[in-house]
């Protein structure tokens, strides 16, 4: 299968909820679509090739989101249940089984939420298909029937300060509950679940728990867009010629080589969400692309910011494709010698 022959002897790394909400950041990158599908473990190719990122946590976040999440769970949740508010409901553990395989797992998640009235359900294992393959999650989440549908809760350690929380914690915090209510839909239908999900979250400057409602409508949409992009990655990967190898055994040039052939899409945003972006920015070092989003749509047709000069002053002339760029370039340009006079 070519996608193993792309991975070399290396184990396909799995799939989590937040590798998979972080493919909805830049859905038109094909070289994270092909590495994904293949099971490339990022962190290590980035490091191999002396490009490597800084991601994930402080051990001190770790620390007070392990804290905070077991204050909530301890004593069947009693904590969690006040906050929920749902009264007495059974709570069932599902991450106790250390034993179980993830089917056995999955399929005791599957009867637990299907014959559930009103339940906290901690540790289910849900499935996703990604890319053609059935994906195992592991989401540290409780799901609870709520007016007859399941609703995912989702726990932060981020904290909400009067009644305002870092917006981009946040989003990400929706597209990564966003993951779970899709996998608990294609597990038990639309109906049975809520495209509301609770997200709880320490208040102000204690561990007091706070429950607040997001709406993941949006993020569902955006995220069944991406999942379906990638299920068709299989005839991008076999347009590769053969010698295109991720293994990492391979010397750092036929690696480079091998990233030369997929075409990517840097975007500064990519810094905080892909463990292949100090690579991709150096790579894109002196195009449009890598100033951002807006840069490149404005600039269309215009692919390097050397160009982009050129065109401003009048020393290049542009092409058809060009011309409306070429004419914000040059107004920029007037508008910038009138400031600085």
């Amino acid at each position: 299968m070519k996608l193993d022959r792309l991975r070399g002897n290396a184990k396909a790394k799995r799939h989590n909820a937040r590798t998979i909400a972080a493919l909805t950041g830049n859905p038109g990158c094909a070289r994270r679509s092909v590495l994904d599908a293949a099971g490339i473990d990022k962190v290590k190719l980035a490091e191999r090739i002396g490009f490597p990122g800084s991601f994930g946590q402080s051990r001190f976040a770790l620390a007070r989101g392990n804290a905070f999440e077991a204050m909530l769970k301890a004593d069947d949740c009693a904590l969690l249940r006040s906050v929920l508010d749902v009264g007495v409901v059974d709570y069932q553990d599902l991450g106790e089984d250390a034993d179980d395989t993830l089917t056995a797992r999955h399929d005791r998640t599957r009867s637990l939420l299907a014959s559930a009235t009103s339940a906290l359900i901690d540790h289910p294992l849900l499935t996703l298909s990604v890319a053609g393959q059935t994906v195992f999650l592991e989401p540290d989440l409780i799901a609870f029937q709520s007016e007859g549908r399941l609703r995912v809760v989702e726990i932060k350690s981020f904290a909400v300060v009067d009644d305002q929380a870092d917006a981009a914690k946040v989003s990400a915090a929706a597209v990564q509950a966003a993951v779970y209510v899709l996998a608990l839909r294609e597990l038990l239908g639309e109906d049975r679940v809520s495209h509301e999900v609770v997200l709880v979250c320490p208040e102000n400057f204690s561990l007091e728990p706070v429950a607040v409602l997001l709406d993941v409508r949006k993020q569902l949409s955006t995220l069944r867009r991406q999942l379906s992009r990638l299920a068709s990655v299989p005839s991008l990967i076999d347009a590769l010629p053969d010698s295109v190898s991720f293994d990492e055994a391979l010397p750092v040039s036929s690696l480079l080589a091998s990233l030369a052939e997929v075409s990517a899409r840097y975007v500064p945003e990519c810094l905080s969400s892909c463990e292949m972006s100090v690579y991709c920015r150096d790579e894109a070092s002196g195009s449009t692309a890598a100033l951002g989003r807006s840069v490149r749509e404005s600039l269309g047709g215009v692919e390097t910011v050397a160009l982009a000069l050129d065109l401003s002053t009048g020393a290049a002339s542009p092409t058809p494709d060009q011309e409306e760029a070429a004419a914000l370039l040059r107004a920029a340009a007037r508008l910038r010698q009138e400031a600085l006079s």
